[in-house]
């Protein structure tokens, strides 16, 4: 579960490496996100290879989609997994992806969700 103040990883190639969640979207009181909400994060550091030509910059507010989280995860076909990181994806105010490439594996859930260009972008995928 992710709440307000949590640091997580970020899983594509806009440049960044580190958020801050400073909001969880999606409802007026609602304290933690889980897989598949939207948050508002800010950019806390950026990859050191690509400073000078990353799509983003330090201090940037974005929403950002939550891809992986460590809390198990269970499916409607009653399969659960997890993985080892928080990690999210970067959107712009249109909804549309700032990377263009996805690091890893994400759930199989997002198949039946409105971002199901993520499994496109990605490498692979898991139960």
């Amino acid at each position: 579960m992710i709440q307000v103040g949590t640091v997580l990883n970020v899983s594509d190639n806009s440049g960044a490496r580190k958020v801050y969640c400073i909001r969880v979207l999606n409802g007026s009181r609602k304290k933690y996100a889980r897989l598949g909400n939207l948050i508002l994060v800010v950019v806390k550091s950026l990859r050191k290879k690509r400073k000078s030509l990353s799509k983003v910059k330090k201090g940037d507010i974005f929403c950002a989609l939550i891809v992986r989280t460590r809390m198990k995860s269970i499916s409607k076909f009653s399969d659960s997994f997890s993985f080892l990181e928080n990690s999210v994806v970067l959107l712009t105010g249109q909804n549309k992806f700032v990377g263009t490439r996805i690091l890893g594996s994400l759930p199989k859930n997002f198949r039946i969700t409105s971002y199901m260009r993520l499994l496109s972008l990605c490498g692979g995928s898991v139960s």
